[in-house]
């Protein structure tokens, strides 16, 4: 046990040391850029004096707010801690000019410098720490090693959470549970909850996650009180599956012993719903911008290859329930509604297909260019003119026509029609057509739910990723 928290400590202050130097990096690059791209207005300002020592105290500023935000004890998923680095850095930027002016030194400092530095640090270091973080765990070093506490559908979802997130550090020793001895994926079951402290010291374990399904208030009382004094760290996962759980607050009542989970409906407040929007707007007129280019041509290549207009618009339901014209890039042959109905009638395996995914895997009807369109997810480009319009979001729930509304998505429609559908979503960062058709009803449900700021920053950025990846393109 000794030795596991000595290399814990030894990989934290790694990690600190790397991120003083990427501090150094990236004030250095500041510097540069400052130096380089700005020398006219040198002789207009006082002599900068640009050594390590003038500006130290400023890294020591970020650092101790880094140590502050728990950078270096907390356990985050990777944008959860993304989020927090942002923030630190807002917060170190806030206190390094409130410390000039309160200390009069302002003269002093280069403030393009020292924003410079803030960016490029916003820029650069969550991707270094990303990297970093992974080679500390590959090194055996920061590495938590954790004993699961139950065998049912939460421990496995647990379990997989832990496997797949990387930026946790934490290592399945091995699950325990009295009811059963079989395997859950490659891991044995075993038996023995009371002699849980003899499997801790043994296997050197530092934490205890408690996902046992079923228990009385009673029972899960004892089991952890019985398991919290044995372990440095005991997690309770509770069973609120399907309950919103982003953003949620727990509020103590220590006279009462016991807690409230406060859950926000975001969606509720205007400021933020029009925060939204006006994000939207702005990102829109930019991505047009860039993208104006790219839509001629692949406009001109779409009319030159196949007869036909070369953006088309369906129906789709939007917020409110209001329809409205969703426009894309042309890819299947001009008679391709004659064509579906053909095959339908033809092939009972592609009806039921259809009936299923309202897709065709190896669908007859696309052009080779529309193929291609749809492998990059080019031919979703001018849903920019609806986020123009307002119609649709660049993040939100899958555009759908109201047949779906009516069949499939029943009781969860009013989630639906809480937000504009969006240009991207969970659904295009969870697998898209690799996903159930009940699963990406789940998902839409699931981002109105827990629906925040951050939340479609991390979707535009995947959304980003799945894209170059080609992952679950149509």
């Amino acid at each position: 046990m000794l030795w596991s928290r000595t290399k814990n400590y030894l990989g934290m202050a790694l990690l600190a040391l790397i991120d003083f130097l990427t501090l150094t990096l990236t004030f250095n690059l500041a510097v540069l850029l400052r130096i380089k791209l700005f020398p006219i207005f040198n002789s207009d300002l006082p002599v900068f004096s640009y050594t390590k020592i003038q500006y130290s105290w400023l890294f020591a500023v970020f650092m101790v707010i880094f140590l502050y935000e728990g950078l270096y004890n907390k356990r985050l998923s990777l944008w959860d801690e993304i989020k927090i680095e942002v923030k630190s850095v807002l917060m170190s930027l806030i206190a390094v000019f409130s410390i000039l002016f309160i200390m009069k030194k302002g003269q002093s400092y280069s403030r393009a410098v020292i924003i410079t530095h803030a960016i490029l640090t916003i820029m650069i270091w969550p991707i270094i720490r990303m990297y970093a973080k992974r080679l500390i765990f590959l090194s055996g070093l920061m590495i938590k090693k954790v004993l699961v506490v139950g065998s049912g559908e939460t421990a496995l979802k647990i379990i997989c959470a832990l496997r797949n997130e990387k930026n946790l550090g934490y290592s399945v020793a091995g699950i325990l549970d009295d009811s059963r001895t079989d395997k859950i994926d490659e891991y044995k079951v075993h038996r023995g909850i009371k002699n849980i402290e003899r499997y801790i010291k043994n296997a050197q374990i530092t934490d205890v996650i408690v996902a046992k399904e079923g228990l009385t208030k009673e029972q899960l009382a004892d089991l952890i009180n019985h398991i919290q004094h044995k372990a440095q760290n005991t997690l309770y996962i509770p069973e609120l599956s399907g309950i919103a759980v982003s953003g949620t607050e727990i509020k103590y009542f220590f006279r009462e012993q016991t807690i409230a989970i406060e859950i926000k409906n975001n969606l509720s407040n205007p400021i933020t719903y029009i925060t939204k929007r006006v994000l939207d707007y702005l990102l829109a007129v930019i991505v047009f911008i860039l993208i104006s280019p790219l839509m001629i041509i692949l406009a001109i290549i779409i009319k030159k290859t196949s007869e036909g207009p070369a953006v088309y618009s369906q129906k789709r339901i939007g917020k409110d329930g209001k329809e409205f014209n969703c426009h894309k890039f042309r890819t299947m042959y001009k008679d391709a509604e004659k064509k579906l109905k053909e095959l339908l009638e033809k092939d009972e395996k592609l009806r039921e297909e259809w009936d299923k995914t309202f897709k065709l895997k190896n669908d007859p009807r696309i052009t080779p260019i529309g193929n291609f369109l749809r492998k990059t997810s080019l031919d979703e480009l001018p849903q920019i003119f609806n986020v123009l319009k307002g119609e649709m979001s660049l993040v939100g729930p899958r555009p759908v026509v109201q047949k779906e509304i009516d069949e499939y998505y029943k009781e969860d429609a009013h989630y639906y029609f809480k937000v504009p559908p969006g240009v991207t979503g969970l659904w295009q960062v969870s697998g898209r057509s690799n996903t159930s058709y009940e699963y990406r009803i789940s998902l839409d449900s699931w981002y109105v739910k827990n629906w925040n700021l951050w939340l479609d920053i991390t979707i535009l950025f995947k959304t980003v990723s799945a894209v170059i990846k080609r992952e679950g393109a149509c």
